[in-house]
């Protein structure tokens, strides 16, 4: 899959990642009930932007 838009990035040593990340831990049972066909729209859409953090 090819980014639709292009994010700024960042090197980490030798990976070069978006420096936009996603955060998933309220995709986990932490903060109560999780809806695992959203979480899974979430990260497509977030793949989609270019999210490779």
């Amino acid at each position: 899959m090819t980014p639709s838009t292009s994010l700024p990035t960042r090197k980490l040593r030798d990976l070069t990642v978006s420096a936009l990340g996603l955060g998933c831990m309220g995709m986990s049972a932490f903060y109560g009930d999780t809806d695992e066909a959203e979480s899974l729209r979430t990260l497509d859409r977030a793949l989609e932007l270019g999210v490779t953090f």
